[in-house]
């Protein structure tokens, strides 16, 4: 017979029946924590490069794509023009067991997207670190930022249309471990499919003069159906965001029940960069944006730095998080007068091995963000296709 849980536990029980309940139709993907992720991302590369020809990783290379190569060093989608890149969703994922990987690359550059999840323990809730929340002046800027954006005009995203946005960055180019070295500066663009349902095709990016579609990886003797991904924390749409609670408290519950990290890794600081990630490069409405600027007050450990500059030079206020076991603080960067969202980049806090205090691992600025009526149309294009 069962023994009757203490109550604590009915108590915990309870909460995630709650938290079950606020989900929103369709599975939450889980991912790695973005120093893991980094790591699966190098190995999946290394295999890539050692077998490339072989036909081992259920594919040939595209013809883009062909002798060239491949790594993932830093932030996806800024590096090497001279080596084809993984696409960079607003999380990418990599199908993991442990280090196990799936990944496609036929007939163009695909992603491979599932469940990789990490065993790290019972999942902490909110205020489980030892501050209860952001600094005061990161408070007091994100409730701010969150004003702003509850009073901005955001017109819906249709179910057939794509997001567009247009962004300019660089990444880390050195290898796995070793020392940054930035990559040269360049403009890259992406389409964002906004179906709901399941799908293959999530989108396309654009960068080095050529088109990479971002794909669904299916692994052999799959049915492709069954491989198709739906809407979701990993392949968000302006609906399913809209679908996702206002109130500040119930959307962190949900991102933190939704977030697994490793042993050892910073649960706050995934769920920190999850809302980067959705704020950096997606439309939303406005009571959501609003809703998840106040739910970053929450996160223990949010603090608010005066002067960041992004990609293209633009000074502004940022809010940031230091990755304490990486050495890493990742800071989101708004216009200081009309709290726009400017970019985003990741410095090393403080000295390590790979490189020094004060050091950009990767950085990136928001230059258009729009919405159009087919992947590889630009929002210029849509305008004159109207008045036509």
């Amino acid at each position: 017979m069962n023994a009757t849980p203490a109550g604590s536990e009915q108590e915990e029980r309870a909460e995630l029946e709650e938290l079950a309940r606020l989900l929103p139709a369709g599975p939450v993907e889980q991912v790695l924590s973005p120093g893991r992720r980094s790591h699966h991302k190098d190995v999946l590369m290394q295999l890539i490069d050692r077998d490339s020809g072989s036909g081992s990783l259920s594919g040939s290379r595209s013809s883009a794509g062909a002798g060239a190569g491949t790594r993932a060093g830093g932030r996806v989608g800024y590096g090497d023009p001279a080596r084809p890149r993984l696409p960079r969703l607003s999380r990418p994922v990599l199908v993991a067991g442990s280090v196990a990987v799936a990944v496609a690359l036929a007939a163009g550059l695909t992603v491979g997207i599932g469940a990789g999840r990490g065993d790290g323990g019972a999942a902490a809730r909110p205020g489980a670190s030892s501050t209860a929340g952001g600094s005061r002046g990161a408070v007091v800027t994100l409730d701010r930022i969150a004003a702003v954006a509850l009073r901005t005009d955001v017109e819906p995203v249709g179910d057939g249309q794509f997001v567009y946005v247009r962004s300019r960055g660089a990444g880390n180019e050195g290898v796995f471990d070793g020392p940054v070295e930035l990559g040269k500066m360049h403009e890259r663009q992406v389409w964002f499919s906004q179906r709901q349902g399941p799908v293959i095709d999530v989108g396309l990016i654009r960068e080095y003069g050529q088109d990479w579609p971002i794909e669904i990886g299916v692994p052999d003797g799959t049915d492709p159906k069954d491989a198709a991904v739906p809407a979701g924390f990993d392949r968000p749409t302006y609906a399913w965001l809209a679908s996702l609670p206002t109130d500040p408290d119930a959307l962190l519950k949900l991102l933190y029940a939704g977030t697994r990290v490793e042993q050892g890794e910073d649960k706050d600081q995934e769920v920190f960069g999850r809302i980067g990630d959705l704020i950096g490069e997606q439309i939303m409405p406005s009571a959501t944006a609003a809703a998840f600027y106040k739910a970053t007050a929450r996160i223990p450990g949010v603090t608010e730095v005066a002067d960041a500059v992004d990609a293209v030079g633009r000074h502004g206020i940022a809010i940031a998080r230091e990755d304490t076991r990486h050495g890493t603080r990742t800071e989101w960067i708004f216009d200081p007068g009309t709290l726009d969202y400017l970019g985003v980049r990741t410095v090393f806090s403080r000295d390590t091995e790979r490189a020094k205090a004060g050091t950009v691992d990767n950085t990136s600025a928001v230059l258009e963000r729009g919405v159009v009526d087919k992947s590889g149309q630009e929002p210029g294009e849509r305008r004159r296709a109207g008045r036509g």
